[in-house]
């Protein structure tokens, strides 16, 4: 446990900004200075389907659990990666699926994410009763050091035990570090690398790719009919295949219908066979599974030993969106 007498990186960063600029709100009506005065804010930068945040928001409800009532007022704003995340629809569903019970800002058109100077998902920003901003810290970890500065600053007798009622389920468990060689991987050409499909992305026009018979790591390769826009690649006609060479406990994918009423259904094999015991949360262990809202999806958690494996995933329904994957 980190002591308090180290807790904060900063005296002080300026004034707690504002939220204006923002483009809705759930949980809560618009939070004005008047609300937060005499507070410790705070605040969570978040898009959910960000695998860093998703395996973070089990401590940052722990903290809004416990420490709501001694004056910690946690503030989530959800500023959106990929064009489908700004649908306050698919917000709402994740708030709900998440158990989110704080005041969640919708910052669509990176409003508050400027007023802050703000370049990460997930960031954390602490600000004291004065509404001065006194600690930062962005992406995942620290957890300790985190719930040391939100004490230090409520600074009151009789608070919780530090580390109570933290819950970390399916995707939302810490990823193996030590295993993972294999980083994010974007799948609109904007963001694109390591396309491996012999002749390269046909940038915003459809095309029959093919797949090579090998792959090197962290390559990925399309086969079938796709179109590979700017963000994100969809498939034009089924089946169709995404293909990729991984090393990591964990493989998710940010993916979706391309309308509120498709269902698309999927198979998923790791070096050809079924997933079997190495099947994420969204597949079967015969690999099946289908798509039915634009999140993150895991289609792989292993238990046995982490190697370099070759991940396939077909669709037997068209009409379907590939963003990105992850690994943990």
């Amino acid at each position: 446990m980190t002591s308090d007498a180290n807790v904060l990186n900063t005296q002080s960063a300026g004034r707690l900004p504002g939220f204006e600029g923002a483009t809705g709100w759930i949980n809560s009506s618009p939070l004005t200075a008047r609300d937060l005065r005499g507070k410790v804010v705070l605040v969570n930068f978040w898009t959910y389907t960000c695998i860093n945040w998703l395996r973070q928001a089990p401590y940052v409800r722990a903290w809004h659990a416990n420490y709501e009532s001694d004056g910690l007022l946690v503030v989530g704003v959800h500023t959106p990666e990929f064009g489908f995340e700004r649908d306050l629809d698919n917000v709402e569903r994740a708030v709900r699926q998440m158990n989110l019970a704080y005041p969640v800002v919708l910052d669509n058109d990176y409003a508050i994410w400027s007023a802050f100077a703000n370049h990460y998902w997930p960031a954390l920003y602490f600000a004291d009763r004065e509404g001065r901003i006194r600690h930062h810290h962005f992406g995942e970890g620290k957890y300790d050091q985190s719930e040391q500065v939100i004490r230090r600053l409520l600074a009151v007798d009789d608070l919780p035990e530090p580390g109570i009622g933290v819950e970390a389920e399916g995707i939302e468990i810490a990823a193996d570090w030590g295993n993972v060689q294999s980083g994010e991987s974007y799948l609109g050409f904007a963001r694109s690398e390591h396309f491996a499909s012999p002749g390269g992305p046909r940038p915003s026009e459809s095309h029959v790719y093919t797949a090579p018979s090998s792959l090197p790591l962290n390559h990925w390769a399309l086969q079938g009919d796709w179109m590979m826009a700017k963000e994100g690649t969809t498939l034009n006609a089924a089946p169709g295949s995404v293909f990729i060479r991984f090393h990591a406990r964990d493989l998710h994918l940010v993916m979706g219908p391309t309308s509120r009423c498709d269902t698309a259904r999927f198979r998923v094999r790791i070096d050809g066979e079924a997933p079997g015991d190495a099947r994420g949360a969204d597949v079967d262990a015969e690999g099946f599974g289908a798509v039915t809202h634009q999140r993150l999806h895991q289609l792989v958690r292993q238990h046995g030993p982490i190697v370099d494996r070759t991940f396939e995933l077909t669709f037997l329904d068209a009409d379907v969106q590939l963003f990105a994957f992850t690994f943990g």
